[in-house]
């Protein structure tokens, strides 16, 4: 499905693109391209999630502003097809502040609740057997067979292994292709967000990390402490990535002078060799993480300044797909990127990325 993950990339690029050139702030552009991810039918998120254990679709979604902090998110929502607007409604409602009688607003809704609350904000709902497609029915046959073969022929703790095995040996990398967005606007402005269906075959009310603060997305502006303004969303293992909090650990690490040695390290120390998840033999995700900052690219009575973006990726999964685009370019980049040859996927990792410089007239 390369050829498919590539032109939804570049669509959801150009989509957040679209709105930037049209005046909006970053937490617009990245739900833009978010809705665009969510809307293929090949990526795991919104339309073609991975079915449950019990044949249900649960999505978690996640969004970040790195202006005012705020976050919205939601978990195992069944029947709204775009997660992601919802939450960026519960963001963008808790910006305007308190509830009737001092209430404080919420920030983070699962199942029911958070479907009858997307529903009465005028996000319309879509019955779940609409966002099932072809691909993700057949693959949830296929992996319900294989599960009722192992606990036919096994017992006690080799059956829980068998049924592991066979979930993540159908499915690859499929399991773990949650998507994501990091947007930087003319202000500088930057947000981030992430959308997922989950593990194929998880247990219904499993919420992952596309929902969790902290661990499927951040965003941060630039402020005294910070030198740097820094969005990251990440992909892969729910559970590895929740006990981890990878998001913020790897936004954290991007205050270093070298971003490529910074991620580096971030993915090494905090993820694969984390003492969190010792017990784990393979460690699997991946981040996608974009920083910049201000600088004078000529005399300050011009005018002109730059805003210089670096954006990297890393993963330890076997591949991974990105793409990127700046209102300057004409149409987007994308890329699989993959381990080196020979590697072990959860034990290694792969690393790259690159520097933008755009001007800004003020």
């Amino acid at each position: 499905w390369a050829k498919e993950y590539k032109h939804v990339c570049k669509r959801a690029c150009q989509r957040a693109v679209d709105r930037l050139k049209a005046g909006a702030l970053a937490v617009e552009a990245v739900t833009a391209a978010l809705v665009e991810l969510e809307d293929s039918p090949f990526t795991n998120a919104g339309m073609g999630s991975n079915l449950n254990l019990s044949g249900g679709i649960e999505c978690d979604a996640s969004i970040m502003d790195g202006k005012s902090l705020h976050y919205g998110a939601v978990g195992a929502i069944s029947g709204i097809k775009n997660p992601v607007l919802v939450a960026n409604r519960l963001l963008s409602e808790a910006q305007r502040g308190k509830l009737s009688a001092g209430r404080i607003p919420p920030c983070f809704l699962v199942g029911r609740g958070a479907h009858d609350w997307a529903v009465s904000h005028g996000i319309p709902p879509c019955p779940s057997e609409k966002m099932a497609t072809k691909f993700s029915l057949s693959a949830y046959k296929r992996n319900k067979r294989k599960m009722e073969l192992a606990e036919k022929l096994d017992t006690g703790h080799n059956q829980t292994k068998k049924r592991r095995q066979s979930c993540e040996n159908e499915n690859g990398s499929g399991c773990l292709d949650t998507v994501g967005a990091v947007v930087v606007d003319l202000e500088g402005n930057v947000a981030a967000a992430v959308s997922s269906g989950g593990l194929a075959m998880k247990h219904p009310g499993r919420v992952g990390q596309a929902a969790h603060y902290g661990c499927g997305c951040w965003a941060e502006n630039t402020c005294n402490m910070n030198p740097y303004s820094t969005a990251v969303s990440t992909s892969g293992c729910g559970e590895h990535l929740i006990r981890t909090m990878l998001a913020r650990e790897c936004s954290t690490a991007m205050q270093s002078e070298d971003a490529h040695q910074a991620l580096l390290e971030a993915m090494q120390n905090k993820f694969i060799s984390s003492p969190f998840l010792a017990s784990e033999d393979r460690v699997l995700g991946g981040v996608i993480v974009l920083r910049c900052c201000r600088c004078v690219e000529a005399p300050p009575s011009q005018n002109i300044q730059g805003i210089l973006v670096e954006f990297l990726w890393s993963h330890t999964t076997e591949s991974m797909c990105v793409g990127y685009m700046s209102a300057q370019d004409s149409k987007a980049k994308t890329h699989i990127s993959r381990l080196p040859p020979g590697t072990v996927p959860g034990q290694c990792l792969a690393i790259e990325g690159g520097v933008c410089r755009l001007s800004v007239v003020e």
